[in-house]
């Protein structure tokens, strides 16, 4: 019975672009974890927890990655279902993300169950076709457009509802944040559902072979949930540093009415 070694893989194909962008893709998931963590004193109270859910998205990812990888080098197929697991921990807290981004512009926690329960309706609909109906066409396309409902859902709350209506009554960090994460979701997880069309006897299968679907999903991830962080990192410290110098003028304010 063939083994392989967790910690050492032996042989890595250089003309094979999936297993680079598995063993990139851990490393750069492991690699955002430490600096999002490493970053949290430098942020003020309010936004430690989002940054502390910034490093649990990637390392989460990252340790998924780290079995995928051994997966696909040990046996030359799609790591799908650690792939789902990953994907069914990751994706509600990337919500939790957005919506500590735009609580302090009021988001409420009804925002939060609508934005998590479509994406476990993305997902779960996504794990069905692709693990249970890979090779029946009709079902297959079925619950791929289930899954990209809910898809659709995340994004007009993000583009047009109420992310987008409480972001335009926020201050521009959160604006900002909240249209750069518009575009992570309208571009960067239409990788996704183009992945899933890729699968065999859906709508782009005949181009599954130029373009397999682990590089789709490998490059999505890495770009998706750094990014995330990384918006998220840039507001944390852009209002930190401005609520800061708020704090700041207004206790010299109150020093020089003292000494007058």
């Amino acid at each position: 019975m063939e083994t392989f070694n967790l910690f050492l893989v032996e042989t890595f194909p250089k003309d094979d672009p999936v297993a680079f962008t598995f063993f990139s893709g851990y490393m750069a998931m492991f690699a955002a974890t430490i600096f999002f963590w490493m970053s949290i004193p430098m942020v003020s109270n309010k936004w430690k927890t989002s940054l502390i859910v910034s490093g649990l998205v990637t390392f989460i990812a990252g340790v998924h990655y780290f079995y995928m990888r051994d997966t696909y080098m040990a046996t030359g197929e799609s790591p799908t279902a650690y792939r789902y697991i990953d994907w069914t921990l990751t994706v509600p807290l990337l919500m939790v993300e957005f919506y500590l981004l735009l609580k302090p512009a009021g988001a409420k926690l009804g925002l939060l169950w609508k934005l998590v329960a479509a994406s476990l309706v993305m997902l779960v609909a996504g794990y069905i076709g692709e693990a249970f109906y890979a090779t029946d066409g009709g079902m297959n396309i079925l619950w791929g457009i289930i899954s990209t409902l809910g898809y659709v859902y995340i994004l007009y709350e993000v583009y047009a509802g109420e992310g987008k209506k409480l972001a335009a009554e926020s201050g521009p960090f959160i604006k900002s944040a909240q249209n750069k994460i518009t575009w992570f979701v309208f571009a960067g997880w239409a990788i996704y559902p183009i992945g899933y069309m890729l699968l065999d006897g859906n709508l782009l299968s005949g181009l599954a072979d130029t373009l397999p679907i682990d590089l789709v999903y490998n490059i999505g991830d890495a770009v998706n949930k750094i990014g995330f962080g990384l918006v998220t990192y840039s507001a944390a410290i852009a209002m930190s540093k401005e609520e800061s110098e708020g704090v700041g003028a207004s206790a010299n304010g109150k020093t020089a009415k003292t000494v007058a």
